[in-house]
């Protein structure tokens, strides 16, 4: 089953990430993304705590996929990894009228800049987000299988090697705290 892998994290300020990135990185992209999440007719997604599931469609400045990810949450709320399933479309028009035909509903948009760059085995983005402000993603890309919670704590490690300040995490990623900001909670690490 495809798992996937990652932290999402505030920091007081990304600049010496970007300072190693930008010497030991490989750079892949900058492109705004602009993600829409919906919900099927038979049962609403949000109405979980936390959403276990979302389901997206993204234009990434004309190239365009359709995600669906289901979280696996642990019994303090906190998840380490998803399975995850994407396809990429060649339009998004037509995928926007057959969820209309289904009844599925447009809950809420994600609209980012997003800036990646390959690090060992890891692609780390700076992302802003319209509305919320500006995060970092980690996400594992290696072809192992590592313990999600080992991992992503190699994550959280390597940011305070770097001398990033202030780590905040929350696990409950950008949709989330678009639509329900009063229940996001972030956690220092």
């Amino acid at each position: 089953m495809p798992k996937e892998i990652e932290i999402q994290v505030r920091l007081a300020t990304a600049d010496s990430l970007i300072k190693a990135l930008e010497a030991g990185g490989k750079f892949r992209f900058e492109r705004q993304q602009i993600d829409e999440y919906y919900t099927p007719p038979h049962r609403d997604f949000t109405s979980v705590r936390p959403v276990k599931e979302w389901l997206r469609l993204r234009d990434a400045e004309g190239v365009y996929s359709l995600n669906y990810k289901n979280w696996h949450y642990d019994t303090d709320g906190t998840s380490n990894y998803c399975d995850e399933y994407e396809t990429q479309l060649l339009g998004i028009e037509q995928i926007r009228n057959i969820f209309t035909a289904l009844r599925y509903r447009k809950i809420v948009t994600v609209d980012k800049v997003r800036k990646a760059w390959l690090y060992k085995n890891w692609e780390v983005s700076v992302d802003q987000i319209a509305g919320l402000g500006d995060f970092v993603e980690i996400e594992y890309k290696g072809s192992e299988h590592p313990d999600p919670k080992e991992e992503t704590d190699r994550m959280v490690e390597f940011l305070k090697s770097l001398g990033c300040r202030k780590i905040e995490r929350n696990y409950l990623g950008y949709p989330f705290q678009l639509m329900f900001p009063d229940e996001v909670k972030w956690e220092e690490v």
